[in-house]
């Protein structure tokens, strides 16, 4: 099983890259678990048809101790698996705290047995590494292949840049490595050749570049994966083509992220700084 998890800035479309991307994964006859670490419990309702899934700790604090595996875990499109983490109540305690009682519990009810046949474990993370709760998928080795979503936007490629940060630091004495960055465009002028430069700064590769298209809103909006919406669209295509560059992938690096110098030089090569 490929433990695989996604981290990019807050707002940059990873839930909605995870759940596409998965949708094609599933298309190609893989088994997928995907579990949401955001506390808004909102990253698989494209894959539930916008259902609003009951997240781990809502269930513990209900139902006590006393969970099963399909209190938690609910089937979604194409045979996946869907899991919310969850959070906490607003202003209470750590959201980080959501993720390690998930996996951790999970674990202990079988989710990851071989008797499940599972080809992928997803982690979908809410933002940038901000806490330990958070980094808790690449810091206890529950995923070993990083995603991260990034665009042209400077914000976007400094969060990139620090996710790296986080990433060597833990592959450093476990097996978490960077499988590289995913362009999710935002029509940023020549976009696509400056995560193309970044990703080598960096020592990694753009494994993927998901052009901007509106047919994403508009599956969204129908509660769908854009496959599960609209096959035949041209978007669908390029969910099919990054899936199938995550599943082919070789390349697994410990990252070297840029100083802040090395990595505003870039910006200024591409033109997103200006000179004073």
């Amino acid at each position: 099983m490929r433990k695989v998890a996604i981290y990019g800035k807050g707002g940059i479309g990873k839930s909605t890259t995870t759940q596409n991307t998965v949708a094609g994964l599933a298309e190609m006859g893989r088994k997928v678990m995907v579990v949401g670490c955001d506390p808004k419990a909102d990253s698989t309702r494209l894959l539930l048809g916008g259902l609003a899934q009951k997240s781990v700790l809502d269930t513990l604090r209900e139902e006590g101790e006393d969970v099963e595996l399909d209190d938690i875990r609910k089937p979604a499109y194409g045979g996946t698996w869907a899991v919310e983490s969850g959070g906490p109540e607003p202003g209470v305690g750590c959201a980080g705290r959501g993720i390690i009682t998930a996996i951790n519990m999970l674990e202990s009810l079988g989710a990851y047995e071989e008797s499940e046949n599972l080809d992928y474990a997803f982690y979908d993370v809410l933002g940038d590494v901000v806490c330990g709760g958070f980094a808790m998928p690449i810091r206890d080795g529950k995923a070993e292949e990083i995603y991260i979503v990034v665009s042209g936007e400077m914000m976007a490629m400094y969060a990139a840049n620090n996710i790296c940060k986080g990433i060597m630091k833990y592959a450093q004495s476990g097996s978490v490595r960077l499988g590289g960055l995913i362009c999710n465009s935002r029509n940023v002028d020549n976009e696509k050749e400056m995560i193309e430069e970044l990703a080598k700064k960096i020592g990694t590769q753009m494994i993927y570049f998901v052009p901007r298209d509106n047919d994403v809103q508009r599956a969204e909006i129908n509660r769908k994966t854009v496959i599960e919406w609209n096959a035949k669209a041209p978007q669908a295509d390029a969910y099919r083509g990054l899936a199938r560059a995550i599943d082919n992938n070789k390349m697994f690096v410990i990252p070297k992220p840029l100083d802040i110098e090395e990595l505003e030089q870039l910006l200024l090569d591409f033109g997103l700084l200006e000179t004073v």
